[in-house]
């Protein structure tokens, strides 16, 4: 992956890893690798974050954790090219992340793919607490009929319970806020693509700090211990 690459590994791993976690902007990252005797264009760290993001994530989802089986499920609003966009988010009920998903539209069509991806990657919730959407409960219930079809298991064969409340899904509207906090900096995303590659480097780091993945010698490494070791692998 970093075969033939102008800098080395370690620099374009500090670049990435700066930006995804710290209120920095690209051209602060500029500035701060100067004053380190490494002359970078805002632009590469850039082109760095869009292209190796989705890659890390990648590598970091194969040690991750398992979540509870009760969910809190909610959607937010990211701007790209001065539109507004939606960030499909969930969390259990320790608080750790289920999974996410970038749309340009919030309708049935992108709260299904959302549910489609977590019940594929972690398994059917017993509840999920949601909003007041009533599209987001017909995306649930539709992907719930349609798994319980498919899988004729005594776990498949009961329902998800859906419960709607303002009050209870306040867990994630303060977690949506940890990564608005990191994208506001930014100002503003470009394009879609490059949104959602940024995006899955965000989650990754916010998932990380949440401890959410397993490294067999090291119970409690850091930001930085944990970028070395899933680059590594």
């Amino acid at each position: 992956m970093f075969k033939g690459r102008h800098f080395d590994q370690s620099v374009i791993l500090l670049c990435v890893r700066w930006y995804l976690a710290y209120g920095l902007s690209l051209r602060d990252l500029k500035e701060m690798m100067a004053e380190r005797g490494v002359g970078v264009d805002h632009s590469t760290i850039h082109r760095w974050v869009v292209h190796f993001s989705p890659w890390l994530l990648e590598r970091f989802n194969r040690r991750k954790c398992a979540v509870t089986r009760k969910w809190h499920f909610d959607e937010t609003y990211i701007k790209v090219h001065g539109k507004w966009m939606y960030l499909y988010r969930a969390i259990d009920s320790a608080g750790d992340t289920v999974e996410f998903w970038f749309s340009k539209h919030r309708d049935l069509p992108a709260a299904k793919r959302f549910f489609h991806k977590a019940l594929s990657r972690h398994g059917r919730p017993e509840r999920v607490v949601i909003d007041g959407s009533q599209t987001n409960r017909e995306a649930i219930v539709f992907c719930d009929t349609e798994n319980r079809l498919r899988h004729l298991s005594r776990r498949a064969s009961k329902r998800i319970r859906i419960r709607k409340s303002r009050y209870l899904n306040n867990c994630i509207e303060q977690d949506h806020r940890r990564i608005k906090r990191r994208v506001r900096p930014m100002l503003g995303f470009k394009s879609f693509a490059s949104a959602t590659a940024t995006l899955a480097g965000v989650e990754m780091i916010h998932m990380m700090r949440k401890r959410q993945a397993r490294y067999a010698y090291n119970p409690n490494p850091s930001i930085a211990e944990q970028f070395e070791i899933i680059a590594a692998a």
